[in-house]
């Protein structure tokens, strides 16, 4: 049986939070970020040392590594921590419509505009806005969200009347930034703006020890929710998961627990190695020959599809469609080949 403390305890020293509570008086903003690693008490110390100034913060890190609940955490220890937190999720709103979401919009400003809104920002006055997967921006509402950043100030769409705004402002993104900056998807004043201070999230695979206290918290989440009684897991599931690298991360995680939960028929934890993906085997110095001529035909398919689309990356007739792969997977392949996306948007359609 994995150990446990008991509910109701706090261990500041090991940040294991059961039952939701934390330590440094953050009430729930803690929840579910588990582990007693080097690395993880670093982040925790970082979210200490900078929760009670106005700082811009920006967090780092693949996804599923818990971006959001530090940003919850960086304001629950603020001054700004009774006052709204907003969050903002860049990669989810059509670029048409992402300036009207963060700054607001005045009635008739476009089609559609049947009375004024309020933007996240104004909503987020005296508080925090969280703005996740900011490289996700486009470039005209980088440029305005750089005013905000550097003035506090604003305008609504269709407004030329200046709005100023006490807010503190939290980013996020599992992107390269600096590759962005390179490929010129990502302002560079921009970065150097929101880089005040920097919190790198790690990976599971960086945290492995940390995953019997994780499956541990989150067998007793999960048997709760599902009115079980799992108290056992084998010690070579354990070793098979701290084995694996968890491209998903800690969410990966909670979904093989919580499926392995359901499933179960008694007290011990099973889990199925077929339900764990199969990590890309390391390579050697030997196959980078290899390596850099798959990486010369990505470069040239993927400039073929742009050029097909003359720049264009999302929509129908845009290159990701044309690829059959997601946006973010392809922005993030030409930011890793550094491919200029702006040299194919004058170019016509062969």
């Amino acid at each position: 049986m994995l150990s446990a403390q008991m509910p109701g305890t706090i261990d500041e020293n090991s940040f294991i939070f059961p039952s939701g509570n934390t330590p440094y008086g953050l009430s729930t903003a803690f929840d579910g970020i588990v582990g007693e690693s080097a690395v993880l008490k670093t982040v925790l110390e970082e979210v200490r040392l900078v929760a009670p100034t106005d700082s811009t913060v920006l967090i780092l890190g693949e996804t599923g590594t818990g971006k959001e609940l530090i940003a919850h955490a960086v304001h629950a220890k603020s001054k700004r921590s009774t006052r709204p937190f907003v969050r903002v999720n860049c990669a989810a709103i059509p670029p048409s419509l992402i300036a009207s979401e963060l700054f607001g919009h005045e009635k008739g400003a476009f089609t559609g505009a049947l009375q004024r809104r309020l933007g996240r920002f104004e909503a987020a006055n005296h508080g925090t806005i969280f703005l996740d997967e900011i490289g996700e921006l486009p470039m005209e509402t980088q440029i305005a969200l750089l005013r905000v950043i550097q003035e506090r100030e604003f305008e609504r769409v269709g407004s030329s009347q200046p709005i100023s705004v006490d807010v503190r402002i939290i980013a996020a993104t599992n992107r390269d930034l600096k590759a962005a900056i390179t490929a010129g998807t990502f302002r560079e004043d921009m970065f150097y703006r929101l880089n005040v201070f920097p919190i790198q999230m790690p990976s599971l695979r960086e945290r492995a020890d940390d995953i019997p206290l994780l499956v541990d918290h989150l067998i007793q989440r999960y048997a709760k929710k599902a009115g079980k009684k799992v108290s056992n897991i084998k010690e070579d599931t354990i070793a098979m998961l701290q084995a694996y690298e968890w491209p998903g991360n800690v969410r990966e995680l909670q979904n093989v627990i919580e499926r392995a939960v359901i499933l179960s028929a008694g007290e011990t934890l099973s889990v199925s190695e077929t339900w764990l993906k199969r990590a890309t085997p390391r390579v050697s110095g030997l196959t980078a020959p290899l390596l850099a001529t798959i990486a010369d035909r990505e470069r040239e398919v993927i400039e073929a599809a742009l050029a097909d689309s003359q720049g264009r990356i999302s929509g129908p007739s845009g290159a990701a469609a044309k690829l059959g792969i997601p946006r973010q997977t392809l922005d993030s392949k030409i930011a890793n080949l550094q491919i200029s996306k702006t040299r194919f948007k004058t170019r016509s359609v062969s």
